[in-house]
Parts: C-alpha cells; sequence; structure tokens
C-alpha cells in the first residue's frame, strides 16, 4: 500500500509550521525571557543577602516566578516551553546564583567535634576491644585440647 499524497505533503506542512516556530522564536524569545523574566530576578536576588541565595526557603517564591515568567513569555509568542533556550537559561542562572550550593540548599560543613568524635572513637574502641577479646581467647584455649 502506498501513501497518498495528501497526507504526506500535510506532515510535511505540519513539521515544517513547527519548526518555523520553534526557530522563529529563538532570538526574541531568549532576549524577552531576559529583559522581562531575569531582570525581576535580579532585583529579588539582590534584595536577599548573598548568603541566603542558598535556602530555598528564601528563594523558591522568586525562583517560581521565573519559571512561570518564562513559561508564560513562550505561551504569548507561540514558543515551545521547556525548549533548548529555556534550559541554557536556567543552566546560567544556575551557575551564577547558585553554583555554591548543596542539592539540599544549604552549604555543607563538617559536624562539630562534639558530634563527630564518638563516630570516630567508638569505632576504634570496639576494634581494639575485640582485638584484645580474640588473642585473650585464642591464649586461653591453647591449653584445652
Amino acid at each position: 500500500m502506498g501513501l497518498s499524497s495528501a497526507p504526506v505533503s500535510s506532515l510535511c506542512l505540519i513539521l515544517a509550521t513547527l519548526c518555523a516556530a520553534a526557530l522563529a522564536c529563538s532570538s526574541h524569545y531568549e532576549y524577552a525571557i531576559e529583559e522581562f523574566c531575569l531582570a525581576k530576578f535580579k532585583l529579588d536576588m539582590e534584595a536577599l543577602d548573598q548568603g541566603h541565595w542558598c535556602s530555598w526557603e528564601d528563594t523558591v517564591e522568586s525562583y517560581g516566578e521565573l519559571t512561570n515568567c518564562t513559561f508564560l513569555v513562550a505561551l504569548k509568542m507561540n514558543c515551545f516551553w521547556p525548549n533548548r533556550l529555556v534550559d541554557e537559561f536556567f543552566i546560567r542562572v544556575h551557575r551564577h546564583y547558585f553554583q555554591d550550593c548543596s542539592l539540599s540548599g544549604r552549604l555543607l560543613h563538617d559536624p562539630p567535634n562534639r558530634i563527630l568524635g564518638p563516630f570516630i572513637i567508638v569505632p576504634i574502641l570496639v576494634t581494639l576491644l575485640m582485638t584484645a577479646l580474640v588473642v585473650w581467647r585464642s591464649k586461653r584455649s591453647e591449653g584445652i585440647v
């Protein structure tokens, strides 16, 4: 069975339209999210102390607004969302604002010595005690046949 030329040409027209829509919004969409979305996010982040940038509780509202803004701009410009430009945009945002943050949203620090100490000392003492117990048992059983 062969395909008729009508469905094939319709499919080509749809693909061409989708590709044109995706390519046409690239430079304009990128400019729009930089000017409208990132500008507000920058102001919000500047108002926040840099030490709080890694606190999810402090940045979740601004980050959510940034995400919604990129979506709304894409919707108004008939662009797909998410797309490659949005991914690259958020990678740049993360590299600038959140590069020193851990996955949990807090900077990692060593625990205080009063907490860390027992986790070091107890295994060492248990190892020494077990070694002494094995040596003592082996000496004790030498006389038993």
